[in-house]
């Protein structure tokens, strides 16, 4: 007779706790950044409503930002570090290969939790809420903290007309939790990966690294994106998917009350709006204007500002959905705490 292997349960349902976000304190207007790329501040404004952005500074690491945003996330939970029972981290900014910097910013925060990091770009922190949800379903957590970090200066060529004025810095954090009623929907997730190169690590670290025979250049390897078929791409085809996340998780566009996407291009959130015919009343993130592109830490940044803000009240019903380098993709709905 087979041995009998036990099993375990979780949480009925899962929801979103407590939200946090830092921002570095450097703000970077247009007009610092248009000679090295031969703009202006209107072409700027035009292609991406980017007005500024927010770059670290030299102490504001990853881990900094990161520690930052879940006090304030865990603060606003009612939690302490120590009831933090795994740590996701979502960033492509992280330096080192190896080791995670979630197992460093689970110990400055007192928890021995699991911890790691996933590589989802910009849709990194829509997959790390997904899997929170699951693992407090599961059983295999009952307080999971979900950040999306970047600090994407370190691999950006100011040089480069296509991405200097677009990316940005700073951190968002997610604690996630039990619930008797559903708080998280079900994701709707994937990925494109024939237009795997739209956006990409430009240098591969062996070119960058070099042999014991030629050593390395020194130069870092940098962010490069073909903008134009980024922009066509998200535009219509991440609307499909908004539209899909709404359908799982059983809410008409009448009962949404705030749209979350990612912080891309004010043209792209602009025109995902008009293919999903989103409702007058449905409160949409801008956040971009003065923040800039900060990839896996965009959707809870602008969730943040939105609940500063009052247009993200507690038990709205919001729409998340990021989309990224891979081409990777990901939303759910959820309650607003």
């Amino acid at each position: 007779m087979p041995t009998s292997i036990a099993s375990i349960s979780g949480a009925p349902h899962a929801r979103v706790l407590g939200v946090g976000a830092y921002r570095p304190t450097r703000l970077v207007p247009n007009s610092d950044v248009v000679d090295a790329i031969d703009s202006s501040d209107e072409w700027i404004q035009q292609r991406s409503g980017i007005k500024s952005r927010r770059w670290a500074g030299p102490e504001e690491s990853v881990q900094m930002m990161s520690v930052a945003a879940s006090r304030v996330a865990l603060e606003r939970a009612g939690l302490d570090g120590s009831q933090i029972d795994c740590v996701v981290v979502a960033t492509v900014s992280h330096l080192l290969q190896t080791p995670a910097v979630a197992t460093a910013i689970a110990h400055e925060l007192g928890t021995d939790a699991a911890a790691f990091d996933i590589s989802a770009a910009c849709s990194g922190f829509c997959h790390g809420m997904a899997m929170a949800a699951d693992f407090v379903r599961a059983g295999s957590a009952r307080h999971v903290l979900v950040i999306g970090v970047e600090r994407l200066t370190d691999i950006l060529d100011l040089t480069d007309r296509g991405t200097a004025f677009i990316f940005a810095d700073g951190a968002g954090a997610a604690v996630v939790g039990p619930s008797d009623t559903p708080g998280i929907g079900p994701v709707v997730w994937g990925s494109d990966g024939e237009q795997f190169d739209l956006i990409r690590q430009r240098e591969d670290w062996r070119d960058v690294v070099g042999t014991p025979e030629a050593p390395g250049s020194g130069v870092m390897p940098h962010l490069t994106m073909q903008g134009n078929s980024v922009f066509r791409w998200a535009s219509f085809a991440m609307a499909k998917i908004g539209t899909q996340a709404l359908d799982r998780a059983g809410i008409t566009l009448d009962e949404l009350d705030v749209f979350v996407p990612h912080q891309a291009n004010m043209r792209i959130i602009d025109a995902m709006a008009r293919s999903m015919k989103l409702p007058p009343h449905v409160r949409i993130a801008r956040d971009i204007a003065e923040q800039g592109n900060s990839s896996a830490a965009s959707v809870p940044l602008a969730l943040d500002r939105m609940i500063a803000d009052g247009e993200a009240r507690s038990g709205d019903t919001a729409l998340l959905i990021a989309f990224g380098a891979g081409l990777s993709y990901a939303a759910q709905v959820i309650t607003v705490p």
